[in-house]
């Protein structure tokens, strides 16, 4: 997409400020910042080590123009390939560390000295590997703001586009690159406001995001992107009652709210159009409206994950809104 470019463009133009090590090259690491960590006020060194999970971490180092930061990623198999990525050069630049879910032994063993990633998306208490955990081994951690709402006691609630800001603005403190990070996030929000302003008016279309699941489907609540994309876009995301996150539901309040356009979340291990084919052959949903008149929109996984690409997300699907007949 065109916008996307830009932002990478924006990127490339302060990559001098990189290439110095984010203003702390003669003495790497001994500037400290407090910021906060879903409620928790931590001091930060400046990294120079970060491994990141998922495209979604990834895309916001390389957004800020910290790829020299970055030592290497974890890129599960629902992540689609890289290469695809807008940032596709910058992953070329960095160590690909593996292709399953993030776990301590490898964060150890890559001497990472930061660690990007969502709370039970990378970080999990049952995995054990957790922010407490890592601070206990003196490497530092970040969550992303967004998944903090299924952190224990829920001690951070942001709507899911604030949250990508808070996490762009905090990053730029924790690596002294606060004034880029002002201007890749009011480049963010400039797009965002010009969707909304072209917004089609009169009822918002019900949307139904379908991540997956046949017995049950997974879908978005209020807690995530996709229910901004929809809402922004024109649209009304038919469980945005719900203060969750992904979760599960049943099939009988998705066919009582007869949504009239589908979003599918298209994973790199799960295709799009498998999922599709399901919609159309299942006797539950083949009549729903939007599947009768075969109104699918393809939402790509790191659209949907906390990042610099919801907005690319929201972009193309408020297109997709526009073509639809009145």
């Amino acid at each position: 997409m065109v916008p996307v470019r830009r932002l990478a463009a924006l990127v490339v133009a302060t990559i001098p400020l990189a290439a110095c090590g984010a203003q702390v090259a003669e003495n790497p690491g001994t500037r400290t910042v407090t910021v906060s960590r879903c409620g928790e006020e931590v001091e930060y060194t400046t990294p120079q080590r970060a491994v990141v999970y998922e495209g979604g971490s990834a895309d916001k180092m390389f957004a800020l123009g910290l790829t020299d930061h970055v030592h290497g990623y974890v890129m599960p198999p629902a992540n689609p390939p890289v290469e695809e990525s807008p940032w596709a050069a910058e992953y070329a630049k960095v160590e690909f560390l593996g292709d399953d879910l993030l776990n301590k032994e490898l964060v150890v063993e890559a001497k990472a000295d930061f660690v990007v990633a969502g709370w039970r998306s990378g970080f999990s208490d049952e995995r054990g590997i957790t922010p407490e955990i890592l601070d206990g081994l003196g490497i530092q951690s970040f969550m992303h703001t967004e998944s903090c709402y299924n952190y224990p006691n829920h001690p951070e609630k942001v709507t899911p586009f604030e949250a990508l800001y808070t996490d762009l603005e905090r990053m730029g403190r924790i690596f002294d690159v606060e004034s880029r990070a002002k201007d890749v996030v009011a480049d963010l929000k400039d797009r965002v406001e010009k969707v909304r302003s072209e917004a089609p008016q009169g009822d918002p279309v019900p949307v139904f995001l379908y991540d997956s699941g046949t017995d049950q489907p997974f879908t978005a609540g209020n807690q995530v992107p996709p229910n901004e994309i929809i809402e922004f876009a024109g649209g009304r995301n038919i469980f945005a009652d719900l203060d969750q996150r992904w979760t599960q539901v049943g099939w009988e309040p998705v066919v009582q709210a007869k949504p009239e356009v589908i979003i599918i979340l298209d994973y790199g291990d799960q295709p799009a159009q498998e999922k599709i084919d399901f919609l159309k052959t299942s006797p539950t949903t083949a009549s729903l409206p939007a599947v009768v008149n075969n109104r699918f929109y393809t939402l790509d996984y790191n659209e949907g994950i906390s990042g610099p690409r919801n907005v690319d997300g929201l972009e193309g699907f408020a297109e997709y809104l526009r073509t639809l007949p009145s």
